[in-house]
């Protein structure tokens, strides 16, 4: 998926950034990265979920079949997540650990939440959430398929948020997806690390985006059924990973497992990490 370039406080036309992205993924599932449609400047004005400068998103959704997490200042305030699809937008998350910056405009969410996309229990996060044990360990929670996150990292800290979907994976045995923005921010983040990626739940990375500009990421899974209340077991099952810049894809990679908890027919889910930039 091409990574959209973002600017800050301007929505409308971050909004149409990102639907010409969901479009170029052609994902069901594209996460983007923490105050996306604001080009995180982190002192915009709440954006309700039906403000019409978002009806670009709305529509590329509805033409994809895509479901998208944005990243979007939200009423409180709070830094949230929007939840969009054809049908329109709502908000899904709110984030719950601030850092300084954050904390001194913003209100922490209340904490953890998951979403349902097509039977496949997504787990929600944004940026300093995923460094904290203890809500990583409540975002994947037993039931959890896997846990999606936007973050906005210095190119200095290239290497964070990798460092957290591994310590995810094996602490918790979940997949792991991570939307990092690249390039300058509005929130004075000269050069941000870009490098957003999907890991298994071994913590095996499928795909990787680079730290520039129009980079892709995706990657196709599949999941085998579980008996009701059986642990969380290996394949088989199947992915197929995509990365580079105008839709070239990489040999397929590992595949995921199952969740917890739950009798699953086969699925399938396509998911597209878009850093911004």
């Amino acid at each position: 998926m091409a990574q959209p370039a973002c600017r800050a406080h301007d929505v409308e036309g971050n909004a149409s950034a990102h639907a010409r992205a969901v479009r170029t993924a052609a994902a069901r599932v594209v996460v983007f990265c923490e105050l996306s449609l604001a080009g995180y400047g982190l002192d915009a004005a709440p954006i309700a979920p039906g403000d019409g400068r978002l009806a670009p998103l709305v529509a590329a959704c509805a033409e994809a079949g895509t479901f998208a997490l944005a990243g979007v200042p939200v009423p409180g305030p709070r830094i949230g997540v929007l939840a969009v699809d054809g049908g329109g937008a709502r908000v899904a998350y709110r984030k719950t650990r601030l850092g300084a910056d954050g904390a001194a405009r913003f209100v922490p969410g209340a904490g953890r939440a998951a979403t349902d996309v097509d039977g496949w229990c997504v787990g929600m996060a944004v940026c300093r959430d995923t460094g904290v044990a203890e809500h990583a360990a409540k975002t994947a929670a037993p039931g959890v398929d896997g846990c999606v996150a936007g973050l906005v990292h210095d190119e200095s800290e290239a290497e964070a948020h990798g460092a957290r979907a591994r310590r995810i994976a094996a602490d918790h045995g979940v997949r792991g997806a991570m939307a990092v923005f690249a390039g300058p921010t509005g929130g004075g983040c000269h050069r941000a690390s870009g490098r957003s990626g999907i890991w298994s739940s071994t913590g095996e990375l499928l795909a990787e985006a680079s730290t520039a500009p129009d980079d892709v990421v995706r990657a196709d899974f599949t999941s085998t059924p579980c008996p009701p209340h059986a642990p969380p077991r290996p394949g088989p099952a199947n992915s197929r990973a995509h990365h580079g810049r105008n839709g070239t894809t990489t040999p397929p990679g590992a595949g995921w497992h199952g969740g917890h908890g739950r009798a699953w027919s086969p699925r399938w889910l396509s998911w597209s990490m878009s850093p911004c930039t």
